[in-house]
């Protein structure tokens, strides 16, 4: 892709990048290790600091549906971390690496891979082949806020 491309992209899509969400604890959002790029966990903020895409456990609380939607927007301000990291140059994404996904979940419920997709998707949508990762799409029973999705990415850059 030549410059702008990804940029140029996220308008095809319809897609803005939120606010970069400040991080809610002691923590930095964005760690770089030589090219790569350790995005701390984002939860669904819909933009900065505002309101909670979702909240609350699958299935009772969150449907499905809303968690997939949420892990999307989790994507979203991880991208918009790593747009500022970058300058604003997200052309110099090599590869997203790996996600890490995890999903309030009620127990017996099994269905976190496909909450997840909703994350992996966009990222391919976005990047195309340089956004397939690899992924841990994990239940567990509480995540910070009450959100309902939790993800943190790994993206190696130049």
């Amino acid at each position: 892709m030549h410059a702008d491309a990804v940029h140029r992209r996220l308008a095809e899509l319809g897609l803005i990048l939120p606010t970069p969400p400040e991080p809610v604890a002691s923590y930095v959002p964005v760690v770089r290790m030589g090219s790569l790029l350790v995005v701390s966990g984002q939860i669904p903020f819909v933009d900065g600091r505002g309101a909670l895409l979702s909240i609350g456990a699958v299935p009772e609380r969150a449907s499905i549906e809303q968690a997939t939607a949420a892990a999307r927007q989790c994507a979203l301000n991880a991208i918009a971390i790593v747009d500022r990291e970058l300058g604003g140059a997200l052309d110099r994404v090599v590869r997203i690496v790996r996600l890490g996904v995890f999903v309030a979940s009620e127990p017996g419920f099994g269905e976190q891979p496909r909450i997840a997709n909703g994350a992996s998707d966009l990222l391919v949508e976005i990047f195309g082949d340089r956004g397939r990762h690899a992924r841990a799409a994990v239940g567990v029973s509480a995540l910070p806020l009450d959100a309902t999705v939790e993800i943190e990415m790994t993206v190696e850059a130049v």
